[in-house]
């Protein structure tokens, strides 16, 4: 066997299903009459005798959350047990309306076959544009040579109705139009189609998370059903001797299938409040709330900076975004029972995970076992605007360890498993959700690259208006040529250096006084080891600067001791301080943010007696740049700046 052998999935689930089998003989346990028995739970309040062969043995699986036991030791809001969310649902709905979930998820999908896989691999996708009232324009992508990609009806009809009443309850106090816009969320999630939502705004983000937690809740719960339908099935024949029904592949190689990626603690609690908000006590209770709420809200004595300071101290948006815990350090795992919401339960154990991309990047790096991420079938990253401010490799690490065959067997019963799981296909079903404020490269190069959903995919997009600057303020946008994305670093960094900063220097007006914005941290110390090697007066402020750090150089620039100020995107990402002393603005990029551009053409005005004709504002930028300029200039705008076609 050569080593392309050895790695292929065939063979590594060949291993995977020897290892299971040794481990599977270790575990039974024989009656008096040889036959195996299961271990029953000390605290169980009643018990159902069935053959062990006849439920899950897995880390993956369910059965003994479906039971009927006392609660855990741990903190719990109290409530009855009454209205079970997830269990005993034949009756709520009907195989009709469950059709949605099975064709997608089923045992056998119909979209899933070897020449649609390969037209995905191709990135052959047939686009068509469509309008929604709410969201907009969208753009409908499907698998070329498929039919059809799944319909998407309008509301929220294919929701189990025990989840559906308290979410019909919340919306009626809702407006009309924020109403529908939940209703066209629900619809396109339904389908199963990837969902892309590039201007998912904060004004927005309440609604959004209920509908998608809600959409959530509902596929754990029709998972669930099916697998509990199935377990009577085998527990009916196991007790009238026949032999076991072969269809009863209902579940993946481990048992988490949500993900959600934030950029915060604080996002990650505004999430629970959303997913517990379709569980409510006391049909429900939420344990270890007590230690989440120490763990992701404010460390003890430290006083949040936004409730003390000035109303218009700071933008709106900035307030919004980090409010409360912004350490970008977490994971922590959700595991939905019959009758609760259990908090920071371990991975395997766990239906839902919620973490940063760094802290689940630290968690497997350590652990050396990233298989918890092998049976995903709902991926939802969150605030990818902000995301795109952290380091953007964490992010994609976390995306390339998903869906992948895992390493070991985790007591997993084979038999259970749906055939394209074994397969390696789980990748092609996979629904992602992706929320960001605007569009940005890299997350479109993760759409394009990495969603491979079958179902197909709804991408929104918006036309942007030119931004409202100081009137009588002269702007000059400064395009360099490049043909190729591998040179552009350089191409930028060489035009900046030989074009365009000469003449600042050579004039006494603007080789003072100036800020330089940089976008990139990696041109940032390009920028900033050429001032050095030029000697020129300078100072910097970026991510990294300390407290100190800040006051002295905002001194330093506004008492003319240094010419030059560079700051880096991501520092005003996170400090959003107001720069006085400024006459001259040099972007060395478009910034990401397009209120970024309004607010520095807007600081020069702080200080008393500037006119518009004394600031000078460039802009460096390119044919890739193109989102950002979009922002900037408008759609209409962009057009003409960018001589080359658009994204």
């Amino acid at each position: 066997m050569d080593l392309d052998d050895w790695n292929s999935p065939t063979t590594k689930l060949l291993t995977l299903l020897n290892v299971s089998a040794a481990k599977s003989l270790k575990r039974k346990v024989f009656d008096q009459q040889g036959s195996p028995t299961r271990k029953q739970k000390l605290n169980k309040r009643r018990v159902e005798i069935v053959s062990p062969d006849s439920l899950p043995d897995s880390a993956a699986q369910v059965n003994d959350e479906m039971e009927t036991t006392e609660p855990e030791v741990g903190e719990a809001e109290q409530g009855d047990s009454s209205g079970d969310v997830g269990v005993n649902e034949a009756a709520d709905l009907s195989d009709t309306e469950e059709s949605t979930y099975e064709r997608h998820f089923g045992t056998a999908p119909p979209l899933l076959n070897k020449p649609a896989i390969e037209s995905v691999n191709k990135c052959l996708w047939s686009i068509t544009n469509s309008n929604f009232p709410k969201l907009g324009c969208v753009a409908i992508s499907k698998v070329e040579g498929l039919t059809s990609s799944g319909k998407m009806e309008a509301g929220s009809s294919q929701i189990f109705p025990r989840l559906r009443a308290p979410f019909v309850t919340r919306q009626a106090s809702l407006s009309p139009d924020l109403r529908l816009l939940q209703d066209e969320i629900l619809s396109v999630l339904a389908s199963y189609r990837d969902f892309y939502h590039t201007h998912a705004l904060q004004d927005t983000a309440p609604v959004l998370r209920d509908s998608i937690s809600l959409h959530i809740l509902d596929h754990i719960t029709k998972k669930r059903r099916r697998v509990l339908k199935n377990n009577e099935r085998l527990a009916h024949a196991t007790k009238a001797g026949n032999p076991a029904p072969e269809d009863v592949q209902d579940q993946g190689f481990t048992r988490p299938s949500i993900l959600i990626l934030l950029p915060f603690r604080s996002s990650a609690m505004s999430w629970l409040e959303s997913l517990t908000a379709h569980t409510p006590p006391p049909s429900f209770q939420i344990e270890n709330m007590t230690r989440f709420r120490k763990e992701f809200g404010l460390p003890e004595g430290v006083v949040d900076k936004f409730a003390s300071a000035e109303p218009d101290a700071y933008p709106r948006d900035h307030v919004e975004t980090f409010e409360g815990n912004s350490d970008d350090d977490f994971r922590v795992g959700l595991k939905l029972t019959r009758k609760s919401v259990r908090l920071f339960t371990e991975f395997y154990g766990s239906d839902i995970i919620m973490a940063s991309p760094l802290g689940l990047r630290m968690s497997i790096e350590k652990e050396k076992n990233f298989d918890f991420l092998s049976s995903i079938e709902i991926l939802v990253v969150d605030q990818l605007d902000s995301l795109t401010m952290q380091n953007w490799e964490h992010t994609q690490f976390v995306f390339s360890h998903l869906n992948q065959l895992p390493k070991e067997s985790h007591d997993t019963d084979f038999s259970r498993i749906k055939p394209w799981y074994l397969d390696g296909h789980s990748a092609y079903l996979r629904q992602t959700v992706l929320l960001s404020a605007y569009e940005a490269p890299e997350i479109r190069s993760l759409f394009n690259q990495s969603l491979k959903n079958l179902g197909g995919r709804v991408r929104t997009f918006r036309r942007w208006a030119p931004v409202q600057v100081p009137e009588g303020l002269d702007q000059n946008f400064i395009e360099f040529d490049c043909s190729s994305a591998k040179d552009e670093l350089d191409k930028r960094f060489s035009h900046f250096t030989n074009q365009l900063l000469p003449p600042v220097l050579k004039s006494a007006v603007q080789s003072a006084n100036t800020v330089i914005f940089v976008p990139s941290s990696l041109d940032f110390i390009r920028i900033q080891n050429h001032f050095r090697r030029q000697q020129l007066s300078f100072t910097v402020l970026s991510e990294y600067s300390t407290n100190q750090d800040i006051s002295r150089a905002r001194q330093a620039f506004f008492s003319g001791k240094k010419s030059f100020l560079i700051i880096t995107e991501r520092f005003h990402f996170y400090r959003r301080y107001k720069i006085r002393g400024i006459r001259n603005l040099i972007f060395f990029g478009p910034p990401d943010h397009a209120a970024f551009y309004t607010e520095f053409l807007s600081y020069p005005f702080l200080d008393d007696g500037v006119e518009p004709s004394d600031v000078t504002c460039r802009v460096l930028y390119s044919r890739y740049d193109w989102f950002r300029m979009e922002r900037i200039a408008g759609t209409k705008g962009v057009s003409q700046l960018i001589t080359s076609s658009g994204p």
